[in-house]
């Protein structure tokens, strides 16, 4: 939505407010501040400064303001309001304190005391005060419109196989049974079983070497398997694989 344009007319009342404001706001400050200035003087010291009063006066009028900027700003945060204002009525109490401490005893003195106060806090009210418009709200964005897409799906049709070509099958001529002729057997080869794998025990290898060599300087022969199974009371295979061991294959 677009923001209206504001027209001369509306320039001109509010130029005409703000100096209402600005007039009305300058006196009523001025009284109350005034009033405040005199009762923390009469009730302070004798010999106590003016800037004393003054400093009472300009505390408790413009804490009041300062109250209600932070209100509004929190309320447009959503954050808690409470402390703003427990301090905005506690500084309020204290200027309508000072305006009835100076008023002459009555009902009219208490008024017309206390309207100098309460103007000034009102005008700060009505010039603080959010006015509806001020945050003016997008309007809500209507729902697009989806897009229909119309997508066409390709169909393949696979081709239908060819039907069977059927023959019928020409009658054979019906035939005896043929004679069974056994095939000749071949008679198997006999196979030998491999021999079995000796395990050389490692710890006869130093006695056997010795044996071999001390049977070879005794009788300038090397020593057969049998003779070093008898010295070293193996099996002959035991002491065929450790002679091949010690001579490395040769024999």
């Amino acid at each position: 939505m677009p923001a209206k344009t504001p027209t001369a007319g509306t320039r001109v009342e509010g130029v005409v407010l703000v100096l209402i404001l600005i007039a009305v706001a300058g006196f009523a400050g001025a009284a109350s501040f005034t009033h405040v200035k005199d009762w923390t003087l009469a009730n302070s010291p004798t010999g106590t400064g003016q800037w004393f009063g003054w400093a009472n006066a300009v505390i408790s009028e413009l804490v009041p303001i300062a109250c209600l900027l932070t209100i509004r700003r929190r309320r447009r945060t959503g954050a808690s309001i409470g402390y703003p204002l427990f301090l905005l009525i506690a500084a309020a109490g204290l200027s309508l304190a000072a305006q009835l401490a100076v008023a002459k005893p009555g009902l009219s003195g208490w008024l017309l005391s206390a309207v100098p106060a309460l103007a000034f806090m009102a005008l700060v009210k009505l010039v603080l005060a959010p006015v509806k418009g001020d945050n003016p709200t997008l309007p809500a964005a209507e729902p697009a419109e989806p897009i229909h897409v119309q997508v066409t799906e390709q169909v393949t049709t696979e081709p239908a196989p060819p039907p069977a070509i059927t023959t019928d099958p020409e009658p054979f001529p019906a035939t005896g049974p043929e004679p069974v002729t056994a095939a000749p057997v071949a008679p198997e080869p006999a196979t030998m079983p491999a021999p079995e794998p000796v395990d050389v025990p490692t710890h006869l290898l130093p006695m056997a070497r010795f044996a071999a060599v001390q049977h070879e300087q005794n009788t300038g022969a090397p020593i057969t398997p049998g003779e070093l199974a008898d010295r070293l009371d193996v099996t002959p295979a035991v002491a065929g694989q450790l002679l091949t061991t010690l001579t490395g294959g040769a024999r």
